[in-house]
């Protein structure tokens, strides 16, 4: 721990900034860099061969630093380049970097050349490079004329791409007029000058649109050249051309593709020389032509490929070594081989080397009077030459200066003066390049300073090495000395090590080392002294270590791992399994000091470690846990743990208190937790109180206190089964009074009368009192007045009442607790108000608009604030009816209420009857409640649409009439004008035909519709009408009767529970009307409807078919028949044929609604009685629409009303299939068959 400790403090002070020989130590203090003189350096500056984009500003770099910070000036091919002359260019602030605008006008190439930064100031003058300013360039392919080729079969072929020559230049590249590039392999392939190697052609190589394409990446464009035709002749192709033009007797034919040995392609002949730099990559090509294609393979003569640096590309056809070196000079061979044999080319690879670094120049910090070096040493092939610059010039020509010696490579100074310090260039050249370094000579003179911190305090444990730091920095260096004690001695001695940084070193601290160091540093400029502070620790100890432990399988194992430690260090304790984390398992518990492991399983044998740290040392000891099985065991009985005991306090403090105790039985059920319970014998004697609660492996816990509280406790142990009996309690500790630690809270002012101001809060418990002669300070003033505060101090209360104040003023209040010890914290002030009163102004000018019959906006001007004379929270709006203006009848006044919140100054008022007198007025409302009324405002609702009549009955159906009777609407909202009445039949399809409209004055209540069709269904609308408009329409239908003679009607009883009855022995071919009555409680109730009996069955025994009179009979009746349809289809279409849903659409009703669909049985009927009284859709037996659907309101008449105007069916067996449902689908019936409705098709069908 010792060790990290010096680490730490060495980081930050005795790193070297620079590296010197025979030098100043400069440490990395930034303050103390800041202070000393420096000459520049070049941080930054642009590569050596620049090359620019020719579209864009051109930046040329160049950052320096030192101290004064440095200026900038530059030259341009080797002379000075004025830049205030060239309104293109410009040099960033504080900084040397060159801005040269092209985007405004300038042109890229009148800048070419050769530019080098330089950075000056009193110190010396740093050189960048030699910067090269060269624009991209990008130019087109020129125009050529390209031959297409033909080539035969198997032959080599080459299509070379001769790109422009760019810079930098292009990347080169085959593609098809898709912009897809061309399929490359072992036998086409593009070589690294760009053209594309065909080592022999076939067939699928002819095509029209070989394309070579040059990307130029600096300006990001793209050159085409022009598209390249190949056309491959085939062998059976070239003969089928010989022999079209030879005779028969001629000998023709070309031989077949032959087989051919490899030839190289490139490079030509056997040898060839190649030169590369040092650390660039080697490419060596070698492609060949042949048939079948050749394999490729490299060797090196004499050695091998480098490993690790080799590559193969192009199908082995390119070697590629990257990171060359003198060492990979030597003959590279290819060798090209297919089945007819080989050939290879020699490659003679040179590697030359641009100048490197062996060691290249270090800047250098001497004091006056020291002597120093700087070496510049570089290799390159051939060798570089050196030559060395002082501030920029060649030194040959730069002043002199007699402390400096050149000796070649190094420069050699002795006995330096403060006019020494100067920036010197090395550059070392060759044919292959330059290199260029700055470094410099900064001679100092500066009384010692100490870096270290005063005061700082160094911590040891005993018996370990104490490294006490004096980082310093002066020159000339500075002597160190180190004494102990304000006024000891000088330290020597073996006891001691003193380091050259100023570290002094304690080998083996001892508790007499403990004291204050004092560090002088001194050189002939001046002397300094520091001081610091160490201090040396007891060790951490392991007094009681684990120990090993056997186990039976599903018991619970306990490590213990007692430490004792240097009371001002912090401990922390961290358990190991096996050198690892312990498992992330709710059954491993760690306590203070030990570890439980409950229900233990085979899986935690291992080895557990406890190891623990301060931030001066770390110890560490270890056990082995076994788990064995566990034999048999009789049952285990469970129960609640019996209470802990042996209660101790320790640790005793003003606000703190250490709490242990010994556990009592668990009784075989595993302790979870304990909970610390408390009473305070001072204030509630008698009472105990939750405290906190630890886990089940804690055995002591600190506890904190409140000051003036007489503190007892006692400890519940908690398992699975439930909780123990409380612990004996502890002895009793009364903590020391204090003043209050906080201020009553939830503090208030609200007035309860309009000339007072009630002030409330929450009070303090007895524990928080925190002493005798809890009081309350309140104080209070009335805000946005320049007034003082008033208090009183007021007894243990909760409520202060401040009488005589304004109305309705804000207060700025606070209440401070107070005890016998002095006063809480300063509390912090809330805003109240003094008691509120009525309102006193009603609000003016209410005005209202009505907006249309049943909603009008009402608005007023809001009252002053001040006439509020409390919160407002809005206005109420009383409201009521006077009168209706359609009956002139007055009615009971009910007023009704809306209320506004806040600060609104109109609303709405929604639910108005039409046609109607209102009143209203406007108040406004605080908290003590509403104000005066405002002057009653009278308005008038307009007239509206009625409501539907109140009923719709019809009555006295005959042959040709039918007898309306109705009620008024139930609010007519405005004056009737008139009523309208709208009726239109229905046939025996449901289709409804013409619609006819009377108009019936407002005082009649009854009428007689005449010259209507017998046994005819009339569908009748019928609704009032104001000027407004017509109200919504009240419906109903009726039938009108046969012209049959007196009805025979025969009875038959039918269980109520039954929904259908089968009619037997009836004649066949004969009309019945049949009529279903109920009897109940509320009457008796009918319905009717009329069908018709099928044609008798003919006789089996007697072939009816044959006889005369049959078929004229028959031949009768077809005739009637036809004539039947006929009439009908005339009849139809005279009153027009339309959709029934079309004419319904027509003459809407608003509120019609969808009926329930058909269950196949008998609904329930009603009598006119009834019907007068509920108006429900019709029910089954009475026709409706086609579209199924019925006024909400609508009546249900019974068949009694509609007479005998229906036609029906029966199936042989008499049972009943034809009703008016309003459905058009076949039903089912109560027999074998089913019938549709009937219609003159139908019984043509029926008859044929």
């Amino acid at each position: 721990m010792m060790k990290n400790s010096i680490s730490a403090s060495k980081a930050s002070l005795v790193f070297f900034l620079y590296q010197m020989i025979s030098a100043l130590d400069v440490p990395l203090d930034s303050k103390l860099l800041e202070e000393l003189s420096q000459p520049p350096t070049i941080t930054q500056q642009s590569p050596k061969d620049y090359i620019v984009d020719p579209r864009e500003n051109i930046v040329i770099q160049c950052e320096a630093k030192g101290k004064p910070p440095p200026s900038f000036s530059w030259t341009r091919n080797g002379t000075h380049f004025d830049i205030d002359k060239d309104e293109q260019v410009t040099m960033k602030p504080n900084s040397g970097t060159l801005v040269i605008n092209i985007m405004n006008g300038g042109k890229a190439e009148a800048y070419e050349g050769v530019y080098q930064c330089t950075a000056r100031n009193e110190r010396g003058a740093a050189i960048s490079n030699n910067i090269v300013i060269r624009p991209s360039r990008s130019p087109l392919w020129t125009k050529e004329k390209l031959e297409p080729n033909q080539v035969r079969e198997g032959d080599s072929l080459v299509l070379h791409c001769r790109p422009p020559v760019g810079l930098p230049p292009p990347i080169i590249f085959w593609m098809d007029n898709a912009f897809q590039r061309l399929p490359q392999s072992e036998r086409v392939s593009q070589g690294l000058n760009g053209d594309l190697y065909f080592s022999n052609v076939q067939p699928e190589d002819t095509r029209e649109d070989y394309i070579c394409y040059a990307r130029f990446n600096h300006t990001q464009t793209i050159q085409q050249k022009q598209p390249i035709s190949v056309k491959v002749f085939s062998m059976d192709s070239l003969n089928d051309t010989i022999a079209a033009n030879l005779s028969d007797t001629d000998i023709y034919g070309a031989k077949p593709v032959t087989e051919r040995p490899p030839i190289l392609l490139t490079p030509t002949g056997t040898t060839s020389n190649k030169v590369e730099l040092r650390g660039n990559v080697l490419l060596l090509e070698c492609i060949a032509a042949g048939l079948p294609t050749p394999v490729i393979r490299w060797i090196k003569e004499g050695g091998e490929l480098p490993a690790n640096r080799t590559f193969f590309e192009n199908f082995k056809k390119t070697l590629k070594i990257i990171d060359v070196s003198e060492a990979d000079s030597g003959n590279y061979k290819c060798i090209a081989r297919n089945i007819l044999g080989s050939t290879h080319h020699v490659i003679s690879v040179t590697v030359k080397a641009a100048p490197y670094w062996i060691t290249a120049p270090r800047n250098l910090v001497l004091s006056p009077g020291e002597d120093g070096t700087l070496i510049c040493r570089a290799n390159g092939n051939p060798k570089p030459s050196i030559s060395w610059l002082a501030n920029g010039v060649p030194i040959a020509i730069a002043p002199e200066d007699p402390s400096r010696k050149v000796d070649g490579d190094t420069i050699i100074f002795s006995a330096v003066q403060e006019r020494s310090s100067a920036v010197y260039q090395c550059n070392a050249s060759n044919e292959y390049g330059y290199l260029l370094a700055n470094a410099f000579v900064n001679v100092l003179a500066e009384p010692p300073r100490i870096l270290t911190p005063a005061n700082k305090l160094y911590q040891v444990i005993l018996d370990s090495p104490a490294l006490i730091d004096c980082a310093y920095f002066g020159s000339p260096k500075p002597e160190i000395e180190w004494f102990k004690g304000v006024k000891g001695s000088i330290l020597r001695g073996n006891e001691y090590v003193f380091h050259d940084n100023g570290t002094l070193e304690i080998p083996v601290a001892q508790k007499d080392s403990t004291g204050t160091y004092t560090c002088v540093a001194r050189n002939e400029l001046g002397k300094i002294q520091n001081e610091v502070q160490l201090e040396v620790k007891d060790p951490t100890m392991i007094i009681k270590q684990p120990e090993y432990k056997v186990i039976q399988r599903y018991g619970h194992v306990s490590f213990e791992c007692i430490i004792k430690h240097d009371s001002t260090l912090i401990p922390t304790v961290i358990w190991l399994k096996d050198n690892d984390e312990l498992p992330d398992d709710e059954r491993f518990l760690v306590g203070k000091d030990n570890l439980t492991i409950m229900n233990v399983t085979d899986k935690d044998d291992g080895t557990y470690t406890c190891i623990v740290n301060t931030t001066l040392d770390s110890v560490s000891a270890s056990a082995v846990l076994t788990v064995v099985a566990a034999p048999p065991t009789p049952a285990i009985i469970y129960a609640r743990p019996n209470p802990p005991f042996d209660l101790e306090l320790t640790g005793q403090l003003e606000r703190s208190i250490e709490l242990s105790w010994i556990p009592g039985d668990e009784n075989n059920s595993p302790i979870t937790s304990f909970v610390i319970e408390y009473e305070d014998g001072l204030h509630e004697p008698g009472v105990w109180h939750y405290q906190t609660e630890v886990p089940g492996s804690q055995t002591t816990v600190q506890l904190k206190l409140s000051p003036y509280v007489n503190y007892s406790f006692r400890v519940i142990a908690v398992n699975e089964i439930g909780r123990s009996q409380p612990s004996e309690p502890s002895e009793q500790y009364l903590t020391k009074s204090a003043n209050p630690d906080e201020n009553p809270s939830n503090v208030q002012g609200i007035g309860s009368e309009p000339d007072n101001l009630v002030i409330t809060w929450e009070s303090l418990k007895g524990f928080q009192s925190n002493g005798p002669g809890l009081q309350y300070k309140v104080s209070w003033r009335q805000k946005d007045v320049d007034d003082e505060w008033t208090s009183v101090v007021v007894a243990n209360v909760s409520k202060y009442i401040v009488s005589g104040t304004p109305t309705f003023v804000p207060y700025e209040i606070k209440v401070q607790a107070l005890n016998d010890l002095g006063y809480a914290p300063e509390p912090s002030e809330v805003i109240g108000h003094s008691g509120e009163d009525l309102p006193m102004v009603a609000p003016g000018n209410v005005q209202v608009h009505v907006i249309n019959s049943t909603l009008a906006k009402v608005h007023w001007d809001p009252v002053p604030l001040k006439s509020v004379r409390g919160h407002l929270q809005g206005y109420k709006v009383y409201y009521w009816k006077v009168q209706s203006l359609s009956r002139r009848s007055k009615r009971h006044i009910e007023k009704k209420i809306l209320t506004f919140r806040g600060n609104k100054t109109f609303g709405m008022l929604p639910g108005l009857e039409p046609y109607s007198s209102y009143k209203l007025n406007v108040r406004v409302v605080n908290g003590k409640g509403e104000g005066p009324a405002s002057p009653d405002r009278v308005f008038k609702t307009p007239e509206g649409v009625p409501s539907s009549p109140s009923f719709l009955k019809i009555t006295n159906p005959t042959l040709d009439s039918l007898t309306l009777e109705w009620g008024s609407p139930t609010h007519p909202n405005g004056v009737l004008i008139s009523y309208i009445l709208k009726f239109q039949p229905i046939n025996n399809t449901h289709e409804l035909g013409p619609l006819v409209e009377i108009r019936i004055p407002a005082n009649e209540s009854s009428l007689i519709l005449k010259n209507l069709n017998y046994s005819t269904r009339y569908k009748f609308y019928f609704n009032a009408q104001t000027s407004v408009g017509s109200g919504s329409q009240i419906t109903e239908e009726a039938v009108t009767i046969m012209d049959e003679g007196k009805e025979d009607w025969k009875k038959e009883i039918v269980n109520g529970s039954r929904s259908f009855f089968v009619l037997k022995g009836l004649t066949p071919g004969t009309a019945y009307k049949v009529r279903v009555g109920a009897e109940g409680l509320s009457g008796f109730r009918s319905s009717e409807d009329v069908f018709e009996t099928g044609p008798a069955m003919a006789s089996r025994q007697v072939d009816i078919a044959t006889q005369g009179w049959f078929i004229g009979l028959m031949c009768a009746v077809a005739l009637l028949i036809l004539i039947l349809l006929i009439v009908c289809f005339i009849r139809r279409n005279k009153g027009g044929k339309y959709p029934v849903k079309e004419k319904e659409d027509a003459h809407a009703d608003p509120e019609i609604q969808p009926m329930k669909e058909d269950d196949g049985t008998f609904g329930e009927y009603r009598s006119l009685e009834s019907d007068a009284e509920d108006h429900k859709p019709l029910k089954k037996g009475s026709r409706t629409p086609s579209d199924r659907t019925v006024k909400k309101e609508d009546s249900d008449d019974s068949l009694v009303d509609y007479g005998e105007g229906v036609n029906g069916q029966f199936n042989e067996d008499g049972s009943f299939i034809g009703q008016y449902s309003g459905k058009k689908e076949k039903e089912p019936a109560e027999g074998n068959e089913s019938s549709e409705a009937p219609s003159p098709v139908n019984a043509m069908n029926s008859f044929v």
